[in-house]
Order: structure tokens, then sequence, then C-alpha cells
């Protein structure tokens, strides 16, 4: 191209840089500290909407859901808000977060590890002068490479590794301590994916559900409440085995008073599982002590508190003129044999006892007028039934004091206890990943913040005639007035070996 003189234009070459794809602006987004920071933010008010809300598979649900609005239970349930860790959008933050940590790792890795692989060995004077603990100190000697030796002994004997270099008639003494912890920030990485892992699994394969059942019932599946909207509804879910209860027993803090939870030390249910695989096994289930079998967990969840009795104890008379009365105790369903040969059965429990024709019944499950249904076989096999009162229930009915075949039976005791309790059964195959992952994460951050990467240089120069003179720098990564108090030290003992020799 010419000009109007018909002069060449020289063409200049405009360097432009080329636009960014929406592929690396969205790598750039996804490894941004930042974005991880608040996606942890929005995780955490997750959390707290779990906290804040009561979740479907905690004991009281139904009532709490019962007392909400109708808009809440619309608004809550459309939101996922009832169960909140399975919803999409959680899990989806778990994904989201997950990948933020493993593309800012492996962006922010490498520099990390060049402190490891390629350690700064050398330090020029200014360099020194602007750390944040830096010092000189001037020794007398005639050998460069005595000085060096005694500035790295003095440095290995408060615990840093040494490494000594010489380049340009200059000596360099590096030393270290703790360069691993420049890696730990990736270690609790590693920690936070492996918990999030057993949360996914808990998520995607996990149940939670409940299971009723009272001395001598059984059950193969358990029920787990699931949400559409604003409507809950029971999902069975099928076990594995089936679970029998044997026994079920509440430890009251005061014997006489009620079994109300207030009153309550501990809740135990005893049961027997039948598996197919792996036969018969037994296991007891108490109020703060789950029981774990082949991934899933037992824990106490309530209890149906119609009063009945897990032991009683009788007093038999037999029905004739000065005849003495024996004591007996006898478990739920369980039989005791008189002296002369008879058999008495506990057949039944009424907390509060009415006749009901011929039958007795319980009118509330208070313990107003409780009465044990007895059945009782003489020696011959005769059988006769009939229930036993306390002593103080006298003239409340027709069926106080009546005989039970040819015996006086009273009620002399009982051990209170619910008609069935209610068992959360929870399969969590996440559970122990979670375990591993937090114990990784507490050693790690205990590592992180309790050690860190402590790095001295010292540059060994030539002063006036026969003297050497030691410029120290240093820095740490964490943790400065420990290292502070260290490098004095160090600057202390050079100095002081030097007086010493003087």
């Amino acid at each position: 191209m010419r000009d109007a003189h018909g002069a060449t234009l020289s063409e200049t070459t405009v360097e432009t840089k080329s636009p960014i794809s929406a592929i690396d602006r969205l790598m750039l987004q996804l490894s941004s500290v930042r974005f991880g920071v608040a996606l942890l933010v929005i995780l955490a008010a997750a959390c707290m909407v779990g906290m804040i809300v009561m979740q479907a598979n905690m004991e009281g649900f139904n009532k709490y859901y019962a007392e909400l609005t109708p808009s809440q239970k619309l608004l809550y349930g459309k939101l996922g808000f009832f169960d909140i860790y399975h919803t999409w959008y959680f899990n989806a933050l778990l994904l989201v977060l997950s990948l933020n940590i493993v593309l800012s790792s492996i962006d922010n890795f490498p520099k990390a590890w060049t402190f490891i692989s390629r350690p700064k060995l050398e330090a020029s004077l200014q360099w020194l002068g602007g750390q944040e603990q830096h010092a000189a100190v001037a020794v007398r000697d005639d050998d460069s490479e005595r000085v060096a030796s005694r500035v790295a002994a003095a440095c290995r004997s408060l615990g840093w590794k040494t490494t000594v270099t010489e380049r340009d008639g200059k000596t360099f003494i590096f030393a270290e301590r703790g360069a691993w912890n420049r890696l730990g920030a990736y270690a609790v990485h590693v920690a936070l994916l492996v918990i999030f892992v057993g949360g996914f699994l808990t998520a995607q394969l996990g149940h939670t559900g409940q299971v009723a059942f009272g001395p001598g019932e059984s059950a193969s599946e358990m029920t787990e409440t699931v949400f559409e909207l604003d409507r809950a509804r029971q999902l069975t879910v099928k076990l594995p085995f089936e679970v029998e209860c044997t026994d079920i027993q509440q430890k009251l803090i005061d014997k006489t008073g009620p079994t109300s939870p207030v009153n309550t030390l501990d809740w135990l249910t005893t049961i027997r599982i039948k598996d197919p695989e792996r036969g018969v096994t037994e296991g007891v289930v108490h109020m703060n002590t789950p029981f774990d079998y082949r991934g899933y967990r037992f824990f106490q969840s309530s209890f149906i508190a119609d009063g009945k009795a897990r032991s009683i104890m009788l007093r038999v008379t037999p029905d004739q003129q000065g005849a003495k009365a024996e004591e007996i105790s006898l478990m739920r369903n369980g039989t005791a044999q008189l002296s002369d040969g008879s058999v008495v059965k506990f057949a039944g429990f009424y907390s509060d006892f009415v006749l009901n024709g011929s039958r007795g019944d319980s009118k509330s499950p208070e313990y107003n007028n409780p009465a044990a249904a007895i059945q009782i076989v003489n020696a011959s096999g005769e059988a006769a039934r009939g229930f036993a009162f306390e002593p103080s229930a006298a003239g409340v009915g027709p069926m106080v004091g009546r005989a039970i075949g040819s015996y006086r039976v009273e009620l002399a005791g009982f051990e209170k206890v619910g008609a069935a309790h209610v068992l959360s059964v929870q399969k969590d195959p996440g559970a122990t990943v979670v375990y591993v992952g937090f114990t990784l994460l507490m050693l790690t951050l205990a590592a992180v913040f309790l050690f860190s990467h402590q790095r001295v240089w010292a540059l060994v120069t030539r002063g006036e005639g026969a003297n050497f003179e030691i410029t120290l720098g240093g820095n740490t990564s964490r943790n400065r007035l420990a290292f502070e108090d260290r490098f004095k030290r160090l600057v202390r003992e050079l100095s002081a070996t030097e007086a010493s020799e003087l």
C-alpha cells in the first residue's frame, strides 16, 4: 500500500486475543474458589432448612405435619423440604461442589507440589531482607565451609532439614520442615469428597422406615413416608430378613410412676433376626445404643403407651381355711408351678380393667385399676380362668376377689411396659464411607492447622578481613509466632557460638 507521495507504508501486525470459548469459561467458573465458597454457603443453607423443617423420617413428624397450614404443606412439599437430603437439587449441589473441588485441586496442585519437588535453595541479600523474619550474624573464621557447617548444624538442632549449595563463590544453606503441609488442603479435599460420596450413596440407595411390634410379633417389611407435593403416603419396603420381637422392657426412674418419656431411663427391644443367608441372630435395641445388622441399623423411635405388664408377682392362696399363700413371679405369657403341682399362666394384662361381657378390657392406657388375666391348671388337668387384682381394688367390680378354680389370687406387683415399641430401621450404605471421611477430615484439619511449612535461608558471604557474614531470612505458611520463636533461637545459637569462640 502506498501513500499520496507514492511511498510504501509499513504494515503493522496487531495482536488480538482469541475469544474464550464457552467451554473454557465454564471450566474456569467450575474451578473457581469463589464459586466453591458460594456453593458451600448454599449447601449450608439447605442443611439449615433440613434442621428447621422436621424431616419425614423423624419421630413426631406426623404431629408436626398435621399442625402445618395447607399453604405450608404445599410449599414445603413442592420444594422437597420434608426430605431435603434426598431431593435432586441437594444431590446436584453435592455433585457440582465435588466437581469444583476436583478442578480447583487440579489447577492449584502443581504450584503446591513445587514446594516439595523443586524447593528454592538460593536467595539474594535483597530477597532475604524482605522476609518476615530476617537477621544478620557476623562470625570470625577463615573457612566458609566451616561456617556453613555451623549454620547447618544449628538448623538441624532446631528440627530443620538442611541443604548446602555453592554458586559463584557464595554458600547457601536452605533449611525447612513440614513441606508436606503444603499438600494438607488437598487431603482435606479428599476427605470432603469421601463424605460427599457417602452421602450420595445414602441418598440414592438408603431407606429409612419404621417397624412397630410387640412381643411375639414379627415383621419382614418396614413403612417409609414419602411425599407428593402436600400429600404424604406410606411406602412399604421389603426387608431381606424377618425380625421377631421377643421382649420389650422399659426402665423407669420411678417404678410407681407413669410410663411417659420423662420418667424413662431406657427402652429395650429384644429382637431375633431370621435370615435365610446367615441363620438366626439375637440382638437388643437400646434407646442410645442401636443394633446393626447387614447394613441395617435399628433405633428406638417411639412406643405405644397402652399400659401392659412385662412381668407380674402373684400371691396365690388355696381356697381352704388356714391355707398358706405362695408368691410366684411370671413373665409375659409365662408359667409357674405351685407346690401342689398346679400350673399358673400369665395370660394377659389390663391397666384400667373393665368387664366387656365375659372378657376383660382396658378403658384407658393409665394404670388406674390394673388386673392380670390368669389361667390355673390343677394336677388333675382341670383348667380355670379369672382375673387377679391388687388388694386395694377390693369392691371395685364383681370380678374382684372371685376365686380362680380353688385358689384366691392377688396381684402383688407388676413391671410396667408399653404395648409395643416402634423401631426406626435405617439402611445406610454410605454410613461407613461417611465415618471414614469425617475421621480423615478431622485428622487432616488437625495436621493442616497444628503444623506448618517453615523455610529458612542463610547466605554466607565474606566480610572484612577473616570475617564472614551470615544473612538469614525465613517464612512460614502459618503459626507465625512459633516460627518467630524458633528463628530467634537460631540467631541466638549462632551468636552464642561466635561469642564463645571469641
